[in-house]
């Protein structure tokens, strides 16, 4: 795992955590962490299917905040890990409402990275009245363009890794890669979607960060989460209509947003936090000059942090 910068709270365990059953088919992990009574703030992680880390936690004041998270459908702890069907962003709205009432919250502020930021737009868009305002983090709008971008555009900085990405598919598939990867890790043959999903996992995270870090050590659950959700989620624009989290930005634009993106990120670039920034009269960009996409990376947490802070102090921005 990688080291966490200093600029984050104290390592601390949940109060509460548990198993939540949300349809016939996916059960969700949930934790909750930090102050019974304090402030509400909802914490949705990357991917889609990346799962919870234990640093997720220490973003927030834990005398301040009363934090929620939870590993989405198919993701982490929540079962079956890795599964597609019944599984799309409406669904995923539909689960953090199911745990806001379950924890008699009327109204949290949304923090999310990566595909975090998309589903916290969305989940915004869809109940606006239930939102304080947003820390987003890597800036993700789930475009075809943006989509594109993370398949290919970035063999411009990484080539060898997009040779690597695309080495297991025969050449007669390569004109569509999203759909040769999705074919393999949607079936339910382990022989083919376990490589697939391994290749994709790597292939995203080697380059999560502006620096090389160290290899990571293997993780099942990473790479079927990733793999799987990822790629069924693309594959389907988001389950978004093409432009629609800036079309229906109007819903949330009188709330407060920080922004917070790295100025290196080559799986979410930059372009989509400074439009989203434009459009939206109350959010802050905080462009980080040295940093990729990584939560963790020292400029990006210290800023996250910074904003939860801010939150604290004023409770709305002036």
């Amino acid at each position: 795992m990688h080291e966490a910068p200093p600029s984050l709270f104290p390592t601390i365990l949940p109060h509460r955590h548990g198993m939540l059953d949300v349809d016939p088919l996916h059960t969700i992990y949930w934790e909750e962490v930090g102050n019974p009574n304090g402030a509400p703030v909802l914490f949705l992680h990357g991917g889609p299917g990346a799962g919870l880390s234990p640093q997720h936690r220490r973003f927030f004041d834990p005398e301040h905040y009363r934090i929620i998270l939870f590993d989405q459908r198919g993701a982490g702890k929540s079962t079956p890990l890795g599964e597609w069907r019944n599984n799309t962003t409406q669904l995923l709205i539909e689960d953090i409402e199911t745990l806001r009432v379950k924890f008699g919250i009327e109204q949290w502020l949304v923090f999310g990275g990566s595909w975090g930021s998309t589903l916290a737009l969305a989940y915004g868009q869809a109940h606006p009245e239930r939102c304080l305002g947003f820390i987003l983090r890597g800036i993700f709008l789930c475009t075809a363009t943006e989509i594109d971008w993370f398949l290919h555009g970035v063999q411009w900085f990484y080539p060898e890794l997009y040779d690597e990405f695309v080495a297991p598919i025969p050449e007669a598939e390569r004109g569509d890669l999203l759909k040769a990867y999705t074919t393999r890790m949607l079936c339910d043959d382990p022989d083919v979607y376990w490589p697939a999903a391994r290749a994709w996992s790597r292939f995203e995270g080697r380059r999560v960060f502006l620096l090389p870090q160290p290899e990571e050590a293997v993780s099942d659950t990473l790479d079927l989460g990733v793999g799987r959700l990822e790629s069924h989620y693309m594959a389907n624009l988001g389950f978004l209509e093409e432009g629609q989290l800036m079309r229906d930005l109007h819903r949330i634009a009188h709330l407060p947003a920080v922004i917070v993106q790295g100025r290196y990120d080559v799986i979410c670039p930059p372009v989509s936090a400074y439009r989203l920034h434009q459009a939206w009269p109350g959010s802050q960009l905080r462009m980080i000059p040295d940093a990729g996409h990584g939560a963790l990376e020292k400029g990006i947490s210290a800023a996250l942090v910074a904003a939860t802070e801010q939150f604290k102090r004023l409770g709305r921005f002036e």
